[in-house]
């Protein structure tokens, strides 16, 4: 999957330079001190931003106490969570005074029921380790419209003993991705979800943000990359970069794969971006007054 989100990555940022100049230009902007990563020992979110030369610093849980954190930066938080009380009551300080956060898997235990009880939690099954076809609800969200489109049909990894998603509050949890097949095995049908706290937000996703494998289940995902660059509607000037890359011996059902879950950050990021823009809106047109 390296070489599947190598050429995603690649792909995203064309495909906004084409469609959404401004979100490209936006993502472009951000700084090192904007993201911060917290280590896990199983999901390496760091990886796939390295991949997309996105700035960011990674500490590690028991350097969270001792971190400077601003309201306008984006936390990631890589599975399994494990943080101090008083790591939690940083964050929970943090998403309220209007950050964001982004946790996956076993996080939903180990930093969501502690530090956000009654929105979502465990529901106490464990998933194989297996891959599932997922559907994107949020097709309305400008920012993914613009990167993914009706032939998309992305597959979504399960580690093993992943935590499916029970949600609590129906009313303030937003579904952004779910998976009938989660639902038939597992008994719940979210994978991607979010929900506002105090000023900021909380982004959590069932399994590991970086797909270690994936699978091709259809004749369309046996096809080579090519075809799925070809979909995307890029110029064709930028095809010999592709090649380069490696493009003809990865699978359509990779490069979907480790598209949508990129596509899926940059949207967090992207709407970082944009609460930022918000706020000082509002406060410039208070200064005139």
């Amino acid at each position: 999957m390296k070489n599947a989100y190598r050429i995603a990555q690649e792909l995203l940022k064309d495909r906004l330079k084409e469609v959404n100049p401004e979100a490209y230009r936006e993502l472009q902007d951000i700084k090192e001190a904007d993201v911060i990563v917290i280590g896990g020992s199983y999901d390496h979110i760091e990886n796939v931003l390295s991949m997309a030369k996105t700035p960011h610093i990674l500490i590690n849980p028991a350097d969270l106490e001792g971190a400077q954190l601003r309201p306008d930066q984006v936390i990631f938080i890589n599975c399994p969570g494990n943080l101090s009380p008083a790591g939690l009551r940083k964050i929970k300080t943090f998403v309220s005074s209007g950050g964001f956060l982004f946790t996956t898997d076993w996080a939903l235990k180990h930093v969501l029921e502690e530090a956000f009880p009654g929105y979502v939690r465990y529901n106490e099954k464990t998933t194989k380790d297996e891959v599932v076809r997922v559907e994107i609800l949020d097709t309305d969200d400008p920012f993914l419209k613009s990167l993914l489109g009706p032939k998309d049909d992305p597959q979504w990894w399960l580690e093993g003993s992943s935590y499916p998603i029970q949600i609590l509050d129906k009313e303030k949890v937003k579904v952004l991705v779910r998976s009938k097949e989660i639902e038939k095995k597992y008994g719940e049908a979210p994978v991607f979800i979010t929900f506002d706290y105090g000023e900021g937000k909380v982004y959590h996703m069932i399994s590991h943000f970086y797909l270690q494998r994936s699978e091709t289940r259809t004749k369309r995902q046996k096809l080579s990359g090519e075809k799925y660059v070809f979909e995307k509607e890029l110029q064709l000037s930028v095809m010999p970069k592709y090649e380069e890359l490696g493009l003809k011996d990865a699978s359509l059902g990779d490069v979907e794969s480790a598209f949508t879950s990129s596509a899926m950050m940059s949207k967090i990021m992207f709407d970082k971006r944009m609460q930022i823009k918000k706020i000082e809106k509002i406060k410039n047109e208070k200064e005139k007054k």
